[in-house]
C-alpha cells in the first residue's frame, strides 16, 4: 500500500507538472496588449487600443510608424498563420512539414510565384514599396527577441516533427506571394475546364453541355447591356493522350485546393450597394460576405488604421478586414468612401494542350515546326529528408502543370519527375506576369472620390473582382477588374491545341474596356458571382460564374423596400431561402407515394416547409430544410453518380449550376441521365424522385434518430473550424488543441444568400462560409457593423480565440468601432509602442 500511495503521488505531482509546464507553453505565445514596448524603427509613439474581442485601433502619427505597427499586431497575433502562407506562395511546405507536402510544393514551384513577386517588388512604385518594407519591419521587429515556441504554439507541436526548423525574417516578397495564392484561390475555373474535357471523352457533347447549361434568362446580370460577341464556342478533339496529361493536371491542382480550401464549384459571395433614394437616412448603404473555406484562425484580420498627424502627409483614416501578412485594409472603409468584393465571374485561365516532340522530349511544336522548352531547375528542401531536385518546363502559353501530382509511393521524389511523354499541359494565366494587385488595394485605402477610386482598382489586374463602391457624397458604384484574356478563337470553356497558334490570346481588355457603373436609376448594384453582362456581350467576359440564384433573390429583397437601414441589410445577409428548392420541391410533391410510409413521411415535412413567411428557408431549427437537403443530396447521387467519375459528380452539394440542371431535367422526365446504368430496368424521373426520398429518410433515421421531431438542419449542418495544418493532422489529441466547433444552431446552405456550403461526399458539415459580414453606413460609419469567424486571435486557448464562433453562428454582428471616443469608450487594452531609446 506504500508502494502504491508513492506511485499515485508521484503520478499527481507529474500531472501537475506537465499541466503547469502545458499552461506555460499554451500561454507564452499571447500577446502583450497593455503597457509599454519600445522598439527598434518607430519614429514616434504610436497607441494599439482594443475592444473586448481583440479588435486594434492603431493611432500613429506618420505612415511609416502605422504600417510598421499593423505588421508588428499581425505578427502577434497571426504569424504561424502568415509563415504557413509564405511557404505556400514560395512552394517550401516541404520545409515545414516533410515529404507529405512534395507534390503540392512541385505544383507550387511550376507555377512560380516567387520569383514573380520579385520582379513586382524591383516595378513597385517606391512609396507603396516603402510601406511593405515598413510593414515588414514591424513583423521583424516582433520576431526579433522572440524563440519559436513564443511565437505560435504550434512550432512547440512542429518541434516534435521537425525541430531543426527555424523562423525567417518577414520580407516583402511573402505579401506578394500570398496575393498571388489568393488569386489562385479564386480562380476556379480551370476545374471546369479540365472536367469538361475529360468528360466529353466518355460521353457525347451535348450530355455534357447539359450538366453545362446556359445563364437561366430570367436571373439578373450585373449590367444589362452590352454589344454582341462573335467569339466561337467551338470545342476541340483531343487525343486520349492528352485528357490523360488533363487529369494529371487537375490531380496536382486539387491537392492545393485541398490546402487552402478555394478553387471549387459553388464558392462565392454576396456584395450590394444601395444609394439614398432606398434608405431611411437619405445616404447609401454598402454590405459584403465573402464565401470562403471554413478555417480556423478566420482569413481576416479586423482593424482600424488611423493617422493622427497631419493628414496631407499621412492620409489614411481606416476600418475594415485586412488579411495577416498584408499592409492596409483589404474591404471596408475610409473617411469618405466605402468598397466590397466579390469575385467575378470571368476566365482568366486557359489550358494548351502542347505536343511533345517524339524525337525530343525537350521540344514542343507550334505551327509544325519544334520549339525548345523553357527550363528551370527546382530545389527542394524536405524536413527530415534529402532535397529533391526537378525540372520546371514551360512553353511559349505558360508553365507545364502536368505530370506534378505524386502518386502514392513516390513521395520520396525518385519516381514522380517524369512528365508525360506525348503531350503536356500549359497554363496561360496573367496572374503568373507581373501584377500591380497590392498598388491598387493601397491607392484604394486613400481614394475619396469616383474618379480616385477608379483609378485605384484600374490596377487590380488579378484575381477578378467585382467591387462595389460607395461615398459620403451619396454616390454609388460598381467596377469589373482583373486582366481578361481577349482569344482570336474559342471561349475559354474547353482546352485548346496549343501546337496551332489560331488559339493564341492576341492580348487583354484593358481596364477602360471592362464593365463599370455610376449612379444606376433603380438605385442599387448587387453583385453574387453571376455574370456581369448578358450572354453573348462584349467585352467577352462572364463565361463561369453562378447562375443567379442568389442574386435573384437579394435583388428582389431591395426592391421591396424604400427605406432600408443597417439592420435590413444584415437581414438580408443572413436570408437562407433556397431558390433549387422552390423549383425541385413542387415535383417531389406530384410523386405518388404509392403506400410508402417513408415517402408520405418525407412529403408532409417537405410540404410544410414550402409554405408560409419561411417557405423554403434553410434555418438551423428547420425540420423541412433537413428533409430536403438530404433528399436533395440523394437526388443528385441516384442521378449522376452510375455515370460521372467521382472527380465530376455534383460534390459541395450541387451548388447553382446543379440547380439549373436538374431543373431543366425535370422537364424531360425520360431523359437518359435519369437511368441508372447498374441496374437492368431503365429508371426515369418519376422513379429516381421517389427512391431519393425513400433514401433520404433512410439516412435521416440512421443519422438523428427515428423521431422526426429531431430533425433539425442546425444536428446535421456542423461547422468545424480547422486550423490548415495541425488540425489536419489526423492525430486527434493535437486537433483538439487547435479545432474548433460552432453550436449546433448554422443555417444556410449552398447558392443561398446565407451561404453555408456543405460537402455532398462528406456528408452535411460545413466546408465554405461567409467568412466576414459587413455592413457599412455612409451617414454615419460609427453605426457601421462586421463579424468574422473565428477570433482575431491565432493563438489556441487565448480568450479572443474563438469568441466570434457563437456570434458569427446566432447571425450576430458587432459594432465596427470609428471615432475616437467609441474606441476609447470600447476599450478593453492600451498597449503603447514606443521608439526603442525615446
Amino acid at each position: 500500500m506504500r508502494a502504491l500511495k508513492r506511485l499515485l503521488s508521484l503520478v499527481v505531482i507529474l500531472a501537475i507538472t506537465l499541466g503547469m509546464l502545458g499552461v506555460v507553453l499554451v500561454r507564452r505565445p499571447f500577446p502583450q496588449a497593455e503597457g509599454e514596448i519600445a522598439l527598434p524603427g518607430l519614429v514616434d509613439r504610436v497607441e494599439v487600443i482594443r475592444d473586448e474581442w481583440g479588435i486594434p485601433h492603431i493611432y500613429a502619427s506618420n505612415p511609416r510608424d502605422l504600417f510598421f505597427a499593423q505588421g508588428y499586431i499581425h505578427a502577434q497575433e497571426r504569424f504561424w498563420q502568415m509563415d504557413f502562407w509564405r511557404h505556400i506562395g514560395s512552394g517550401r511546405l516541404s520545409e515545414m512539414f516533410g515529404p507529405s507536402q512534395l507534390g503540392t510544393d512541385k505544383f507550387l514551384r511550376s507555377l512560380g510565384f516567387e520569383a514573380l513577386a520579385e520582379r513586382e517588388l524591383a516595378t513597385m512604385d517606391p512609396d507603396q514599396r516603402e510601406i511593405l518594407q515598413w510593414y515588414a519591419d514591424g513583423v521583424n521587429a516582433y520576431l526579433a527577441d522572440r524563440g519559436k515556441t513564443a511565437v505560435s504554439l504550434e512550432y512547440t507541436v512542429l518541434a516534435l516533427q521537425n525541430p531543426s526548423y527555424e523562423i525567417e525574417p518577414w520580407t516583402p516578397v511573402n505579401t506578394l506571394t500570398w496575393a498571388k495564392v489568393m488569386s489562385w484561390d479564386l480562380s476556379g475555373n480551370m476545374r471546369a475546364e479540365i472536367s469538361r474535357a475529360v468528360l466529353a471523352r466518355d460521353l457525347p457533347l451535348d450530355r455534357v453541355e447539359q450538366l453545362y447549361p446556359p445563364y437561366p434568362s430570367d436571373h439578373p446580370v450585373i449590367i444589362p447591356a452590352g454589344g454582341r460577341s462573335a467569339q466561337s464556342t467551338e470545342v476541340s478533339t483531343l487525343p486520349e493522350a492528352a485528357v490523360d496529361a488533363l487529369a494529371s493536371a487537375g490531380r496536382a491542382a486539387e491537392q492545393v485546393w485541398a490546402l487552402t480550401g478555394g478553387g471549387f464549384e459553388g464558392i462565392g459571395s454576396n456584395n450590394w450597394v444601395v444609394d439614398g433614394s432606398r434608405t431611411e437616412s437619405g445616404a447609401p448603404l454598402l454590405a459584403n460576405d465573402p464565401h470562403l473555406g471554413i478555417q480556423m484562425p478566420s482569413i481576416w484580420f479586423a482593424n482600424g488604421l488611423h493617422c493622427v498627424g497631419d493628414s496631407a502627409d499621412c492620409p489614411y483614416q481606416l476600418a475594415g478586414f485586412s488579411f495577416p501578412g498584408t499592409p492596409g485594409i483589404i474591404i471596408g472603409h475610409n473617411d469618405r468612401i466605402a468598397w466590397g468584393v466579390t469575385t467575378e465571374a470571368v476566365d482568366t485561365q486557359d489550358l494548351f494542350i502542347e505536343r511533345v516532340n517524339p524525337d525530343n522530349p525537350n521540344q514542343y511544336e507550334v505551327d509544325g515546326e519544334w520549339l525548345d522548352f523553357e527550363v528551370r531547375i527546382e530545389v527542394l528542401e524536405v524536413a527530415g529528408g534529402e532535397s529533391v531536385t526537378f525540372e520546371v518546363r514551360s512553353t511559349r502559353h505558360g508553365p507545364v502543370i502536368s505530370g506534378t501530382f505524386l502518386e502514392e509511393g513516390e513521395l520520396d521524389g525518385s519516381t514522380a519527375l517524369d512528365l508525360p511523354d506525348e503531350y503536356v499541359v500549359a497554363l496561360a494565366w496573367q496572374t503568373l506576369e507581373p501584377s500591380t494587385l497590392v498598388e491598387a488595394i493601397l491607392g484604394m485605402n486613400t481614394a475619396s472620390n469616383p474618379d480616385e477610386f477608379a483609378a485605384a482598382v484600374a490596377k487590380w489586374d488579378i484575381a477578378a473582382q467585382n467591387i462595389v463602391y460607395a461615398d459620403v457624397d451619396g454616390n454609388i458604384a460598381y467596377y469589373a477588374t482583373g486582366e481578361v484574356p481577349i482569344r482570336s478563337r474559342g471561349d475559354g470553356r474547353y482546352p485548346v491545341p496549343g501546337w496551332s497558334s489560331e488559339y493564341d490570346w492576341v492580348g487583354v481588355l484593358t481596364p477602360d474596356r471592362l464593365p463599370s457603373m455610376l449612379n444606376p436609376p433603380r438605385g442599387f448594384i448587387e453583385t453574387a458571382n453571376q455574370i456581369v453582362l448578358p450572354p453573348g456581350s462584349t467585352p467577352f467576359i462572364g463565361v463561369e460564374g453562378a447562375y443567379g440564384y442568389r442574386a435573384d433573390r437579394i435583388e428582389e429583397l431591395l426592391v421591396a423596400s424604400r427605406s432600408h437601414t443597417v439592420e435590413s441589410m444584415q437581414r438580408i445577409q443572413l436570408d437562407a431561402r433556397d431558390g433549387g428548392a422552390a423549383n425541385i420541391v413542387p415535383r417531389l410533391l406530384e410523386i405518388a407515394p404509392s403506400g410508402s410510409s417513408k415517402v408520405a413521411e418525407i412529403q408532409s415535412w417537405l410540404r410544410a416547409w414550402s409554405q408560409g413567411s419561411r417557405a423554403y428557408q434553410a434555418r438551423a431549427d428547420s425540420i423541412g430544410a433537413a428533409v430536403y437537403q438530404a433528399t436533395w443530396r440523394h437526388l443528385l447521387a441516384n442521378t449522376f453518380w452510375d455515370e460521372l467519375p467521382e472527380e465530376d459528380r455534383p460534390t459541395r452539394a450541387g451548388g447553382s449550376r446543379w440547380f439549373e440542371v436538374v431543373t431543366l431535367l425535370l422537364e424531360r422526365p425520360d431523359d437518359p441521365w435519369w437511368d441508372d446504368v447498374a441496374t437492368p430496368q431503365v429508371e426515369g424521373r418519376n422513379e429516381i424522385l421517389f427512391l431519393s426520398m425513400i433514401d433520404a429518410y433512410d439516412e435521416l433515421v440512421t443519422l438523428l434518430g427515428e423521431d422526426p421531431n429531431q430533425w433539425t438542419w442546425g444536428r446535421l449542418h456542423v461547422a468545424t473550424f480547422e486550423n490548415q495544418t495541425l488540425g489536419k493532422s489526423g492525430i486527434a489529441p493535437i486537433e483538439r488543441l487547435f479545432n474548433r466547433t460552432a453550436p449546433m444552431r448554422v443555417s444556410g446552405s449552398t447558392s443561398v444568400i446565407n451561404a453555408v456550403g456543405w460537402d455532398f461526399d462528406k456528408g452535411y458539415q460545413v466546408t465554405w462560409l461567409p467568412s466576414m459580414r459587413m455592413v457599412i453606413d455612409l451617414a454615419d460609419f460609427s453605426r457601421s457593423t462586421y463579424i468574422h469567424t473565428t477570433g482575431q486571435s491565432g493563438h489556441a486557448f487565448h480568450p479572443n480565440y474563438d469568441d466570434l464562433i457563437d456570434e458569427w453562428a446566432d447571425g450576430r454582428q458587432i459594432p465596427m468601432y470609428w471615432t475616437r471616443e467609441q474606441v476609447e469608450a470600447a476599450a478593453s487594452t492600451t498597449l503603447v509602442l514606443m521608439p526603442a531609446g525615446g
